[in-house]
């Protein structure tokens, strides 16, 4: 396949661009991005096609939401592929970050033990099983740690008014998608995991989705480009190289053509207020 890179002049940037000066060995860009994308195997598919039609290499940074958000306010990234809709939107106002666009969704599910001893397959709603999972008891592994993930989950529990601070029941453990599985799937838990992550983790889990569906767990993913009038050592042009390639309708079926397991993770249909 072969794509139309789409060069930008970059709005918000205001001095001349200096990428065209680096050498080769230095052409390559920092993508701070969410654990969502890199553990669903996405960002694997998608970069050497990036690579090897424009020449700039991907330097994948893993994180939280949270943590890659931090990363790329510091300067200490070229661009960020996250999930926190409505940070992202702050922060591009607050002009650390520039150009985004909302890129794709998928969904989040929540995963637990087969017999699913709380019973929320037959909740009605998120809120509901969230409810019924708290005055259980049941055992709910958090990831913990700030990501897009786990800010979802905190909105979940604050919507369905359930207090999980100091709950015998609530195990917060700061780990990342896949330790967290790993970890319900020992303790007989539920838990809060993206679709993808799921898909390419669920080998040797005994794990199911139990709930799903709701558009309240409906998952926006937006890509941005670091303000270079904050950090002018980012390689700007080539970060607007790789959003282009990825917004552009091409960039968008390849996304869309990814699957596990036979399954297709992401969208990019997005239709948003």
């Amino acid at each position: 396949m072969i794509f139309s890179i789409l060069l930008s002049a970059g709005c918000g940037r205001d001095e001349t661009s200096t990428d065209q000066n680096l050498s080769e060995e230095d052409k390559y860009i920092h993508l701070a991005t969410t654990t969502s994308t890199y553990d669903s195997g996405l960002l694997d598919f998608l970069n050497p096609v990036f690579t090897e039609e424009t020449g700039i290499a991907v330097r994948v940074i893993s994180q939280g939401t949270g943590a890659a958000l931090e990363t790329g306010r510091r300067g200490d990234a070229d661009l960020l592929l996250v999930h926190d809709r409505a940070t992202e939107l702050a922060m591009v106002e607050e002009s650390y970050f520039v150009n985004r666009h909302d890129l794709m969704y998928n969904d989040f599910i929540i995963v637990g033990p087969e017999s699913d001893p709380v019973g929320i397959l037959a909740a009605e709603s998120v809120k509901e099983a969230c409810i019924m999972i708290a005055e259980s008891g049941s055992k709910f592994v958090s990831r913990g740690d700030d990501s897009g993930t786990h800010r979802m989950e905190k909105s979940l529990w604050n919507e369905a008014g359930v207090e999980t601070k100091d709950r015998d029941w609530y195990y917060s453990i700061g780990q990342g998608m896949g330790d967290t599985l790993r970890f319900a799937n020992e303790v007989f838990g539920y838990t809060l995991t993206d679709r993808g992550t799921f898909e390419a983790a669920s080998a040797g889990l005994d794990l199911v989705p139990l709930y799903e569906g709701d558009p309240a767990l409906y998952n926006y993913y937006g890509i941005m480009a670091v303000n270079s009038t904050r950090h002018p050592h980012v390689k700007y042009d080539y970060a607007m190289e790789y959003i282009n390639f990825l917004v552009s309708e091409a960039g968008k079926e390849l996304i869309e053509s990814y699957e596990v397991n036979g399954t297709g993770l992401f969208f990019t249909d997005i239709e948003l207020d």
